[in-house]
């Protein structure tokens, strides 16, 4: 049986089977541009869930159909506006990335950064590394529990993490392996808009925070990273190299980075929006990597 997971990314969301629908139905459109069937077949077996762990952290949820409007304009455009690419990285974004560079290397300046974007995605970062309250853990067991259960039924897993979900993903993976012995366990890890190359987040990580032999999980056998352009929580696009130790101890057998001529098209009322989730799964490079996964052999 064929599983695709996906776990959201940081801010409240919708209730979540609003919220899996509109996932679905975003990756289901990407994927029917390049075959009809395939994304017919995801669809018609159930095999999308989502891995909901919003309301734990947040403790409120956005309105049903918040998000409605904007993701049928998304994917009512048979075209991209050219204007996304220029959009996509404005002059302001140089200010912006320089902010997270400085929150990622010298956390201790974060107080002082006048981005209040910049500021809260990092402080939100850190309440769930800090674990109070046993909150991160509860957070790891929602993720882990459906891959518990792939795991035991022999399943081909495709678990997609969204933003600060592929950090969770990432810790939950760690865990499975070496303190509850499941491996193999992900088939494919697709991570979009991944935080995971910032130096902040990888010192964080749980595999480095008990100084355990093996840092890394490994129950994943290939890895895919995509990052669009101008997307600032992807602040370092590329884990390849930061994660190069994953392929030298076998513990994963590929890391590749797509980075290149990957744009987020997704608009809402503030404009363009290149780290949005509904975006990232339309886009054609993520759907090429979910068709062919889905038609291995």
């Amino acid at each position: 049986m064929k599983r695709i997971l996906f776990i959201h990314g940081k801010n409240p969301k919708p209730p979540p089977h609003v919220h899996r629908d509109l996932l679905l139905r975003c990756l289901a459109e990407g994927v029917r541009r390049i075959d009809p069937a395939t994304a017919a077949a995801i669809v018609a077996t159930h095999a999308f869930s989502l891995v909901a762990w919003g309301r734990l952290f947040y403790q409120e949820e956005i309105p049903a159909f918040a998000d409605l409007p904007w993701v049928e304009q998304l994917l009512s455009q048979g075209s991209w506006p050219e204007d996304d690419i220029h959009d996509a990285r404005p002059v302001r974004y140089r200010m912006a990335r320089l902010m997270y560079q400085i929150g990622d290397h010298l956390p201790w300046l974060i107080p002082l950064i006048p981005d209040s974007r910049v500021k809260l995605s990092i402080q939100e970062t850190e309440t769930y590394f800090s674990n109070h309250g046993n909150l991160g853990a509860h957070i790891r067991e929602v993720q882990k529990q459906p891959l518990r259960e792939a795991a035991s039924a022999g399943d081909r897993v495709l678990l997609i993490a969204h933003s600060m979900g592929s950090i969770i993903a990432y810790d939950a993976l760690w865990e499975l392996d070496h303190l509850e012995g499941i491996r193999p366990c992900v088939d494919c890890f697709l991570t979009i808009g991944c935080p995971l190359g910032m130096n902040y987040v990888q010192k964080r990580l749980i595999g480095m925070q008990h100084h355990h032999p093996r840092i890394y999980p490994g129950n994943i056998r290939r890895w895919v990273n995509v990052a669009a352009r101008g997307d600032l929580v992807a602040l370092d696009p590329t884990l390849a190299d930061d994660f190069h130790g994953m392929v030298l101890q076998h513990d994963v057998d590929s890391i590749t980075d797509l980075r290149y001529g990957v744009y987020n098209h997704y608009r809402d009322n503030k404009g363009l929006n290149v780290h949005k989730s509904y975006g990232y799964l339309v886009n054609p490079h993520v759907a090429r990597i979910v068709y062919e996964w889905w038609n291995e052999s």
